[in-house]
């Protein structure tokens, strides 16, 4: 499959349907990512046929979740595989619960508590209400949303281009947040009641319906099969 060109956003949703799991970059050996199945001279065109445009259409439209999910890098999971890796790698703990238990930092319990507060957020915006605009709040502020992808409490929203008071296109454009409950229940995905082993059962007899040796080996390290 990874060897595989496609040219439409429709044939993505496809591959995606049937991988589970689709890295945006190589990532997974002798895997697909989006990137390696879709033809080079096609991205950053800003057409219909842009991959780069993708990447916000699938958590928009439910086919499939993105995020920092699997090594701090950008990965798509499909629809009916969330739930089951977010039990497998999330938390039953809220993020209060987390915190006071000293599981996790402070940065991530209060830019977690905002974007449940502001959901679809972009990271200006979520920046500034959480006190980090300054250059020494950049690394603890990418580090706690690195992290809360990670865990599997939030997820990439989209895409929001920043512009100027014409409404033109001005500067780079901003990734926009949103909880992972709130994208699962948008999408009508209902929560994994599993008990952790059994997920992985599930996970593991799903994912090797498609996926190389190689990439069975990789997640089984990611997943703990």
């Amino acid at each position: 499959m990874q060897d595989i060109k496609i040219r439409d956003y429709d044939e993505a949703v496809r591959i995606i349907e049937e991988a589970g799991i689709l890295p945006l970059a190589p990532l997974i050996p002798n895997h697909p990512s989006l990137s390696g199945i879709t033809a080079a001279e096609l991205w950053h065109t800003d057409t219909e046929l842009d991959p780069w445009k993708w990447r916000v259409r699938f958590p928009a439209d439910g086919t499939a979740a993105y995020g920092k999910f699997i090594k701090k890098k950008a990965v798509f999971i499909s629809s009916d595989l969330f739930p089951y890796i977010q039990a497998i790698v999330g938390s039953e703990n809220s993020l209060e619960e987390r915190y006071n238990d000293g599981l996790i930092s402070k940065e991530m319990k209060e830019l977690f508590s905002i974007i449940k507060q502001e959901e679809g957020i972009e990271t200006r915006a979520l920046r500034a209400m959480a006190g980090m605009k300054d250059k020494e709040w950049k690394k603890p502020f990418d580090k706690a949303l690195l992290e809360l992808q990670g865990s599997f409490d939030i997820v990439i929203a989209g895409v929001k281009e920043k512009t100027n008071e014409a409404g033109e296109i001005n500067g780079w454009s901003s990734t926009s947040y949103e909880t992972a409950e709130y994208w699962m229940n948008n999408a009508n995905i209902s929560k994994c009641n599993l008990t952790t082993e059994k997920a992985k059962r599930h996970l593991y007899d799903r994912l090797a319906q498609t996926s190389s040796p190689e990439a069975m080996v990789f997640f089984g390290k990611i997943f703990k099969f």
